[in-house]
């Protein structure tokens, strides 16, 4: 019965949401400690305590090819299927970056393209450290740089997304603008405020020399 998906979930790119991890590492899931001592009976709700707990991501470890408790967390988020605004939720929150890269590998695997790039691309602004459970360490721009342009991550394969340039010659998606480049512009505007200010400075300063001037040759005639 922990092995079903929820009577309730919607098909998933017209399937069973859990046909989108493959049978053999399904059947890892079903058989790690983790998931059955961990994962029995989570919801949305308890759910995200237990990611709260993450310390790495990835997808299997070990010589045996273990899932690790990344992996069994987001099987269980294809069984449950939570609500849309939860799973946004998640990924907007700030404080617990494993929430929020799970979060966005959920959304990378059933969500359309188009939500796929609302909501992850923001995510390229995080810089923040992540332990890919092989001794190595990466960054989560770099992991959500990974999903969105590559078909295979954590030993998953990845829906199929168009790309970004396709999407905006066909007005789906207005192009893409970097949070760099919003700075160079408020840098750009500072700098004009500042120069509008030194220009205007000298104009003050000879409109009351010329003032003094008037003044003093009106005393002496």
């Amino acid at each position: 019965m922990a092995n079903w998906t929820d009577p309730l979930a919607k098909s998933v790119h017209r399937t069973n949401p859990q046909n989108l991890v493959e049978k053999i590492m399904r059947s890892k899931i079903y058989q790690n400690t983790y998931w059955k001592e961990q994962c029995f009976g989570l919801t949305a709700e308890t759910l995200v305590d237990k990611a709260m707990d993450l310390n790495h991501l990835g997808g299997t470890f070990g010589g045996a090819r273990k899932p690790t408790p990344f992996l069994c967390l987001l099987f269980k988020m294809l069984q449950i299927q939570p609500n849309k605004d939860i799973v946004v939720e998640f990924i907007n929150n700030e404080d617990y970056k494993y929430v929020r890269v799970l979060s966005a590998f959920y959304l990378r695997l059933t969500a359309s393209v188009f939500d796929v790039y609302l909501y992850l691309e923001p995510l390229y602004n995080d810089y923040r450290k992540l332990n890919d459970g092989s001794f190595s360490l990466t960054h989560v721009d770099e992991f959500i740089d990974e999903i969105l342009t590559t078909n295979y991550s954590c030993n998953i394969a990845l829906p199929r997304v168009q790309k970004r340039s396709n999407l905006e010659a066909s007005s789906i998606l207005d192009p893409r603008r970097s949070a760099l480049e919003d700075d160079f512009d408020e840098d750009e505007e500072d700098k004009d405020d500042d120069d509008d200010n030194h220009d205007a400075c000298p104009m003050d300063t000879d409109d009351r020399h010329k003032i003094t001037t008037l003044s003093t040759l009106t005393v002496v005639k």
